[in-house]
């Protein structure tokens, strides 16, 4: 009774009694585990305790098994294995015979401690029995001991591999699931529990989806399921369909047409919940047709289901568009069926191209003037979100006639979510269609003054309308970038730039993100500016200065105030560099800016005492750029800053801010080149730290290699300190960035880029060493670097990037050690392969570089 006392204990709301309970329990844990946990699992399963005390007990067990953080998530399962088998037996005798208690709280947690338990012992080839044990519960008569099994079944499919289940017992899991799923299952919550079941476990029917037969039945169980009476396994039915969409696209071509009937009347007349899953298939195909023939790799066919449907598929979308509710625009992070169907027209139009603009055009005409704002709003969200995928010749006329009365709408529609769209559909029209994108400009001389003064007059619109307004010059901006020409927005650039200044001050500019917005519209009305803007640019230097000082000096805030004070913080200093980086582009401003240089850099450091990472990285970025923009004169601030820049080299919990302040260290390196050399040892040592490592996140290693690189290439040969540990930290990262195979697209891409980091090191290295006396240093190091080069041009999954800088390598390599590795890559016959093939490639970069090197190996082998 004493445990069980401390789980309530645990959970009382008078904290002097929950601490000691907490303490007594982290005690008992950690003097004895295997007790603790076999203890936990017996109260989990003990029918006569209090559900309060089980339900905290199958908690902190599911909490000593697993975790969020791979590094800790894998500590927890090493943790486990090493325990004494009796104890781990126990535990899990107790979870299985949970799965038959009476109550759903602790059946329902102990469904996904088994699975975790699993996801650990079963990739071991440990706890063999457990899955015909599960399946044997199927088979009995309780219903509740047969929900409790396919939810089991269904956790364990989403965290086991399906490698290590073999095929007998997949076919056995999928069978009881499909089973549970059938019309002729009474009991709902079984049939629930075998459909999310199903959705965990379709990625273990590779096998099954390619056997015509088995496929047959699966899908038409899945079909039958979404037409149950009752709403939740509708909806899981659905949830199915979408995973089996992006899972088994080419063996949908028989389903397709029955599939398209029962998400019709899915859409038209069932509850939200399942309709926005039946919209979701849909897009969810879209995605899959833009995938395949954007890659247009050949290995799976385009079916073209979504042309083929498009003359029914369009209208069912449209009538989606009139399902708006009253306040969707007032709850941020609202989803609902108009926006759903929105969405997913866009991606129609993405599709299919100019095919879409006469399916939809009918319907604008017909609805954008009506006096019911549902058809005028819906019309508008129909035009705006067909605009990225068909051809500008196809919609540049239509943007042309239609521009003067958005315009219009914009400024006196007298609904709030008409003016929202529109302001949305505007800010479309100049992302997609701009003057520097098409032909014919749709913003000239003639009508960009009207496009300003209704873009600024919004902007004193209700918040939300305000907010794409903001978004909408945005795009109008962005669009002047690279032209380089005199742009017809540059006459009213102190007047965009008030305008937009003022909204920042208004009092509801935290609603709908309006401050933000205004501040991102704000930045890129500065970086597409021209020289005839500049002093005007200039005179903002002072006033986000003043800005930014104002923020820094407000006392006494509470928490809230303290929160968006941050934010704001964080703006200022985005804004701040995009000045920097403008002025500080050419040489006339360059020099009238540097005399806020100090004050600038000392408001800087004054942000590192916030305690807010969004302004940190915002700070370090802007410093970044203004170490870039003065050059070897930033050195004088080091002295002051280098401490913040160490605490935030080690700053591992916030490692978006390490990886920024990575990305600064490469800047002050590029701009002080060998004045940096006071701070390397210091700045050395964290980084290989940090590649070290295993609680930094894996994200961050990439622009660490780039970083040792830029510190070499700014010191030198001064270098040779670190080389021993330098090479021997890149050679470890190279033989575990060499042997990948099988692995997903998002893991394949971070190889990719830990590959192009560990390149542009030894790159760094090598130019850094040219023509210095102690080249010798780097020979015994060259057989490695041309094995892991050897191992990349055999890579299949490299990318474009990847193979620019190896090529580079491999050059500079030549370069610098000439005779001393002339011979070695002559008989490399990899190396000369993949040369030859740089030569010839359609990429003028990679070819350009694969000349240098042969005509840098032509030279160290003539020596």
């Amino acid at each position: 009774m004493e445990f069980t006392q401390a789980l309530l204990n645990a959970q009382s709301i008078d904290g002097t009694v929950r601490k000691h309970a907490e303490e007594s329990l982290l005690h008992f844990q950690e003097q004895n585990l295997p007790g603790f946990l076999v203890s936990l699992s017996v109260e989990l399963a003990s029918e006569d305790k209090p559900v309060d005390s089980r339900k905290l007990a199958g908690l902190i067990l599911k909490n000593a098994l697993d975790a969020k953080d791979e590094n800790r998530k894998h500590e927890l399962a090493q943790r486990w294995l090493s325990l004494d088998s009796a104890a781990k037996a126990q535990v899990k005798a107790c979870l299985l015979q949970t799965l038959s208690s009476l109550v759903l709280e602790a059946r329902s947690t102990a469904t996904q401690v088994v699975a975790k338990i699993a996801g650990i012992e079963l990739p071991q080839k440990q706890w063999p029995e457990l899955i015909g044990s599960l399946l044997s519960n199927i088979h009995q008569v309780p219903a509740h001991v047969k929900q409790a099994t396919l939810e089991t079944l269904g956790y364990l499919c989403e965290d086991v591999s399906h490698e290590v289940v073999d095929k007998d017992q997949v076919d056995k899991i999928l069978t009881a699931v499909v089973l549970g799923m059938n019309s002729s299952e009474r009991n709902n919550d079984v049939r629930l529990a075998a459909t999310r079941a199903l959705y965990n476990a379709l990625g273990f029917a590779q096998a099954n989806f390619s056997n015509d037969m088995e496929r047959e039945y699966i899908m038409r169980v899945v079909c039958e399921t979404t037409m149950s009476p009752e709403v939740k396994i509708r909806q899981a039915a659905f949830e199915c369909l979408v995973s089996i969409a992006a899972m088994y696209y080419a063996k949908l071509s028989p389903y397709i047409q029955e599939i398209y009937n029962i998400t019709t009347k899915i859409v038209r007349a069932d509850q939200e919940p399942v309709a926005l899953q039946a919209i979701e298939f849909w897009s969810t195909i879209c995605d899959e047709e833009i995938d395949i023939l954007e890659n247009n790799e050949g290995d799976i066919p385009c079916f073209y289901f979504i042309k083929q449907n498009l003359p029914a598929l369009i209208p069912l979308l449209l009538e989606t568009l009139l399902k708006q509710e009253e306040d969707q625009d007032l709850d941020e992070g609202a989803w609902n069926i108009a926006m759903a169907g929105g969405t997913c027209l866009g991606l129609v139009a993405s599709t299919t191209g100019d095919d879409i603009v006469p399916l939809v055009m009918p319907f604008i005409e017909e609805n954008i003037t009506k006096p019911d704002w549902r058809r005028r709003e819906a019309a508008t969200y129909a035009f705006g979100s067909i605009l990225e995928g068909p051809s500008p010749e196809k919609l540049v006329p239509l943007i042309n006639h239609a521009l003067p009365f958005m315009l219009s709408a914009l400024e006196k529609d007298p609904n709030n979510h008409v003016r929202d769209t529109t302001a949305w559909t505007l800010g479309r029209m100049f992302e997609f269609l701009h003057s520097s994108i098409v032909g014919t400009p749709i913003i000239n001389e003639g009508n960009a003054q009207q496009i300003i003064t209704v873009l600024l007059q919004s902007m004193k619109d209700v918040p939300n309308v305000a907010e794409k307004a903001c978004g909408a010059l945005y795009s109008l901006a962005k669009g002047y970038e690279d032209v380089g020409l005199t742009s017809p927005i540059t006459p009213f650039f102190q007047e965009i730039v008030q305008a937009l200044l003022t909204v920042t001050h208004r009092e509801d500019a935290m609603e709908s993100r309006l401050r933000t917005s205004a501040y991102e519209a704000l930045n890129e009305v500065v970086r597409c500016s021209t020289d005839e803007t500049a002093p005007l640019v200039l005179q903002l230097v002072a006033v986000i200065m003043m800005e930014l000082h104002k923020c820094l000096e407000a006392q006494n805030l509470s928490s809230d105030e303290r929160e968006k004070q941050s934010e704001l913080i964080g703006l200022l200093c985005g804004s701040l560099q995009v000045i920097i980086q403008k002025l500080g582009s050419s040489e006339p401003t360059k020099y009238v800016f540097l005399q806020y240089a100090d004050q600038i850099m000392g408001l800087f450091i004054r942000v590192f005492a916030c305690r807010n990472a969004t302004a940190h990285e915002e700070s370090m970025l802007a410093i970044g750029a203004l170490a870039y923009a003065i050059g070897p004169d930033f050195a004088k601030y080091l002295p002051e800053f280098y401490q913040f820049l160490e605490a935030d080299l080690q700053n591992f919990e916030e490692y978006q801010v390490c990886a920024v302040t990575v990305g600064v260290v490469s800047d002050i390196c590029r701009a002080l080149e060998d004045k940096i050399l006071p701070y390397c040892d210091g700045i050395m040592t964290q980084l290989l730290k940090n590649l070290s490592s295993g609680n930094l996140h894996h994200s961050v290693k990439p622009p660490l290699f780039s970083c040792i690189g830029d510190i070499a290439l700014a010191i030198g040969d001064n270098f040779n300190k670190y080389l021993t540990y330098a090479m021997k930290t890149l050679q470890n990262a190279a033989e575990v960035s060499a042997h990948t195979s099988g692995l997903d697209s998002e893991m394949e891409e971070y190889i990719n880029s830990l590959r192009n980091g560990i390149l542009e090191a030894y790159s760094g290295i090598f130019q850094g060493f040219k023509n210095s006396s102690k080249t010798e240093f780097l020979i015994p190091y060259a057989p490695h670097i041309l094995q892991f080069l050897d191992s990349i041009y055999m890579e299949k999954d490299k990318d474009a990037v990847v193979t620019k800088t190896a090529i580079r390598v491999l050059g500079d390599l030549t370069d610098t050690l000439g005779s001393n590795v002339g011979s070695l890559i002559q008989q490399n016959s990899s190396c000369t392969e993949f040369l030859n093939n740089c030569l010839i490639s359609d990429d003028h970069m990679i070819k350009e570089s694969a000349e240098w090197v042969k005509s840098a190996l032509n030279r160290a082998i003539s020596v």
